[in-house]
């Protein structure tokens, strides 16, 4: 297994290395509550950093994996209760700037192993959109900060312009149905990759249309429209 002691000691030193370069750090898929005591620290002493956490750690945790199903192999693994809600916590407060999706898709070969051998990964990419809708709406959250947390920030972290709605902005848009309801198999997911942690699993809200730079590049609003 990966502990959270191995999440902390990194994050120890990479805050020391910060402290002597100056440099700016983003930290990718924080899973810990040790880890965010960390990162709030490193906060107050003037360090540059940012952080995501994979969406997925936003809602499952240990006990989930159950019987050693290799769908629920991640990295960094899923950890306890308590880091779960530190987790949702830290994103609705701000010491996390954003969500990710972790996708890392995995093969049939290196996915139908024992767990312990199985490659940690999953496809993500898709369940990005209702996993967040499901973290804002348990944790009361509103909707424009979670997609804050998709969009802005991000981009923001990425230093980049890009993820708000504005005058001179680029169109890159979205429209998507709060009430779509669907389930996660082979057919709903375009990766080439369908191992996931929800596979099988009923999820709520979905991408009906989405335009990049103005241009209509995802339609299921309706098939003529331009």
């Amino acid at each position: 297994g990966v502990p959270v002691m191995a999440e902390t000691v990194a994050l120890h030193t990479i805050f020391e290395l910060m402290r002597a370069t100056g440099a700016r750090v983003h930290l990718c898929r924080m899973s810990s509550a040790a880890g965010l005591e960390l990162l709030r620290q490193a906060r107050q002493d003037g360090l540059a950093v940012s952080a995501d956490v994979a969406v997925h750690h936003l809602h499952l945790i240990d006990i989930d994996i159950g019987y050693f199903d290799p769908n629920m192999r991640v990295d960094p693994p899923f950890r306890a209760q308590r880091d779960r809600e530190a987790l949702r916590t830290a994103l609705q407060s701000g010491v996390i700037d954003a969500i990710c999706s972790d996708h890392t898709p995995v093969d049939d070969d290196e996915k139908q192993l024992p767990f312990a051998e199985a490659a940690a990964g999953s496809s993500g990419l898709e369940l990005l959109l209702p996993l967040t809708l499901k973290w804002a709406s348990e944790s009361k959250v509103d909707l424009a900060l979670a997609i804050d947390r998709l969009t802005r920030q991000p981009a923001t972290v990425l230093g980049i312009e890009a993820g708000v709605i504005a005058p001179g902005a680029a169109a890159d848009l979205c429209v998507f149905d709060l009430e779509d309801r669907w389930v996660v198999n082979a057919s709903s997911l375009h990766s080439q990759g369908k191992h996931t942690p929800y596979w099988g699993r009923e999820l709520v809200g979905r991408n009906r249309l989405t335009l990049v730079a103005g241009r209509m590049v995802v339609n299921h609003l309706n098939a003529t429209a331009r």
